[in-house]
């Protein structure tokens, strides 16, 4: 994150920060944050943050931050509003509202970017028609994800902070000083592309595990049910969760770089391809049928019957828990996706299951489902 933050530092934040809280030559700006941030730099190893501010003795117009590339790969050099605030680019206090603000909006950016175009480009229209469609549906997925993602992005920050100021095993060059790590050394070079499927089976085994968590039912009417409301989701349902549950399950993409190895552009890269695969596996259109990936049609067993199919990206922990659920061959059709008998009995097993699962059929955390009519 440290090489995102540099990017919005440049561009965004440097003169907000000049403009909110500028060095005054007649005040002195001691920061206790940088100050224990300059004691606590030497046990971070793996730190790429530049050298904390110095302390201020009143007659300076500039900040004492000297600035360090994030990166190898390319260069920001910083203007001159980067050291014309009291918070410099170092300043713990500075780095988590930073980065608060960066997740939080440049994350609902990625929703309506990916959602919309899934939206307009792949996802079936005729879904809503389907007798579990509610109406309205995608201005309450939209709504909810709005209430959703500034408050996952408060439980998100923290994981970013430790990443920033280099707690975590985030790297830029494998050979670069200072650096260390097993994996690395057993396998060097090539862990470059190891990294990729050992980040997708870890956090696919860990959702896995917390997903089928959430369905227990001291969780699940608590956290998961409000996004089992949608039974026929769009791809606006992507993040709409409780958030305490979209927190929950991404909490292993987060802890995967505090216990392996993971090179800097490989996690944007991952990250922003998380975003795309949840969207994706939300957009009603089953392309993937295939026995291994827990694709969209995977996902819809999951959104209908519950107890199925709580993999991320693959149906390989739900082969071995016992909760995976192949997805009905009328799916991969045309004429018989969206025809009325598929979808009346779809709705007779799901109504089934939400007795089994709830104890009522009654879905009372949304508007009723109107049958074969559009959503408005």
């Amino acid at each position: 994150m440290d090489v995102v933050l540099e990017v919005f530092d440049t561009f965004l934040f440097d003169r907000i920060y000049a403009s909110v809280l500028p060095i005054s030559s007649a005040v002195a700006s001691f920061d206790p944050a940088s100050t224990i941030a300059a004691s606590l730099k030497g046990y971070a190893a793996n730190a790429t943050f530049g050298a904390a501010s110095s302390i201020a003795d009143g007659s300076f117009a500039r900040s004492g931050w000297q600035w360090q590339p994030s990166t190898e790969y390319f260069s920001l050099q910083p203007g001159e509003a980067a050291y014309m605030s009291q918070w410099d680019r170092d300043n713990i206090y500075r780095q988590a509202v930073s980065l608060y603000l960066t997740t939080w909006l440049f994350g609902l950016v990625i929703y309506f970017v990916c959602a919309t175009a899934s939206y307009v480009f792949v996802f079936d229209k005729d879904t809503f028609q389907h007798p579990k469609y509610l109406k309205n549906q995608m201005r309450l997925e939209i709504m909810q994800t709005m209430r959703a993602m500034p408050i996952m992005a408060v439980f998100t920050v923290p994981f970013f902070v430790a990443e920033v100021r280099g707690y975590s095993f985030i790297y830029d060059n494998a050979l670069a000083p200072g650096f260390h790590h097993t994996l690395l050394s057993y396998f060097g070079s090539w862990y470059n592309y190891i990294q990729f499927p050992l980040f997708l089976m870890f956090t696919d085994f860990c959702i896995y595990w917390i997903h089928r968590a959430l369905h227990h039912p001291t969780l699940y009417k608590k956290l998961h049910k409000p996004h089992h409301k949608w039974i026929m989701p769009t791809p606006f349902a992507s993040h709409a969760f409780h958030p305490l549950d979209g927190y929950a399950q991404s909490v292993p993409y987060h802890i995967f770089p505090f216990i392996f190895p993971l090179q800097k552009f490989a996690y944007i890269a991952l990250f922003t391809f998380i975003q795309i695969w949840t969207v994706m596996i939300h957009d009603g259109e089953y392309v993937a049928n295939s026995p291994y990936i827990n694709g969209a049609a995977c996902h819809t067993m999951h959104h209908l019957y519950f107890n199925y199919n709580y993999g991320q990206f693959t149906t390989l922990w739900d082969r071995l828990g016992g909760s995976y659920r192949k997805p009905n061959m009328e799916l991969f059709y045309k004429e018989t996706k969206m025809s009325k008998d598929e979808w009346a009995r779809q709705k007779a097993e799901m109504e089934k299951m939400v007795v089994e699962v709830e104890g009522s059929d009654d879905r009372s955390y949304g508007p009723p489902a109107v049958e074969g009519k559009k959503a408005q």
